[in-house]
């Protein structure tokens, strides 16, 4: 991972909430954050804005939820969505992570953890926004969340 972006904020896009994560890439590690609560997608902005003036992170990363066969779904248009919306808020650059199957290690996580199996009142949004980020930093490639979906994937 380029060294030139020394921290991040990760966001797993979801309907109902969004996972956060923050973290550096010195060290390649994240710390799962306070999930916020989305409407149909839409979070209250305002708190967005205070999670990226408070960690004031050097790139942000929004998980890009691919069907499994690498194919472009609604979701991940939303989350590509989303992450311009950041970008344009925040002027900082924003970057897409292909995240299939983060939410469901994070499930398994939490109950290896002696977590319960009620994600709805046990949020795992979290953890996956770390494993998340934490992917991101092995990487290095580095996708602008301005580039077309259909440039790189099916």
């Amino acid at each position: 991972m380029s060294e030139q972006f020394a921290s991040a904020l990760g966001f797993d896009f979801g309907l109902r909430r969004i996972g956060l994560a923050y973290g550096q890439t010195v060290t390649a590690t994240a710390q799962p954050l306070q999930p916020i609560a989305a409407r149909d997608g839409a979070p209250d902005w305002s708190l967005i804005d205070k999670v990226i003036a408070e960690w004031q992170p050097k790139a942000i990363v929004v998980g890009l939820p691919l069907n499994m066969d690498g194919s472009i779904s609604e979701m991940a248009r939303r989350a590509r969505k989303f992450a311009n919306r950041l970008h344009e808020r925040s002027k900082i650059p924003c970057f897409l992570f292909d995240e299939r199957l983060t939410s469901f290690e994070a499930k398994e996580i939490h109950v290896a953890r002696g977590g319960g199996r009620d994600f709805g009142a046990e949020s795992v949004d979290g953890l996956a926004a770390q494993l998340m980020l934490e992917g991101w930093f092995l990487q290095d490639k580095l996708i602008p969340s301005q580039t077309r979906l259909e440039e790189i994937y099916d």
